[in-house]
């Protein structure tokens, strides 16, 4: 799917004219997953669909993840907020392809595709559905699904509220916002509604497989 180029009132402007909306990136993870798994996949992903262009607006993940290192680090490489939410409000959100493994390790049917089209805000879409890292030499560890937000008639992204389609689900938490800026697009922080200031140090969470 091609990037659409919006714009949007005072306030709450979207994209400048002529940019695309950006990408929002679900990613699951296996303990101990390195940087450059998430990151290469992020990019493999994003190249199979036609974005390689297009912005990244931030990775989104289940709170028991949120503390993995190979997450944390690929959302700074990328210079993109990650997202944390709890594992009841991703599985209220339908998917294209649940999983009774992952919903018994996590809590949710969904990581990735979930994360992404509720990071992504209510209306977004699934441009590319989970897909697996494949590392040489060895388990992958790493999967990713992209969403993209839905655009109003004003021209206002959706990103940034929360998009799960049955009753509200608690605000994400910002786990890390990088200083840098975005290798793929301005630096945006798309704020949820009610979330509170991201915090500088990631928050520690269970881990589980």
């Amino acid at each position: 799917m091609s990037g659409r180029a919006v714009g949007g009132p005072a306030g709450d402007p979207g994209p400048p004219a002529g940019e695309s909306v950006p990408v929002v990136v679900g990613v699951g993870a296996s303990r101990g997953v390195a940087v450059s798994e998430v990151v290469e996949l992020i990019e493999a992903a994003l190249a199979a669909a036609g974005c390689a262009d297009r912005p990244v607006g931030a990775l989104a993940t289940v709170t028991a993840k949120s503390s993995e290192p190979g997450l944390i680090g690929a959302a700074r490489r990328l210079g993109v907020p990650l997202r944390a939410f709890p594992a009841t409000a991703l599985a209220a959100v339908r998917v294209p392809a649940p999983s009774a493994a992952t919903a018994a390790a996590v809590g949710t049917p969904s990581v990735a595709e979930a994360a992404a089209l509720l990071a992504a805000g209510p209306g977004a879409q699934l441009i590319a559905g989970k897909r697996k890292s494949v590392p040489r030499g060895g388990p992958a560890r790493a999967t990713c699904a992209l969403a993209e937000p839905a655009v109003t008639d004003n021209g206002a992204l959706t990103a940034g509220r929360e998009g799960a389609p049955a009753g509200s689900s608690p605000a994400a938490d910002i786990v890390m916002t990088s200083p840098n800026p975005s290798r793929r697009g301005p630096d945006r922080r798309t704020a949820v509604i009610g979330d509170k200031a991201p915090e500088r140090e990631p928050t520690g969470t269970k881990e589980t497989q």
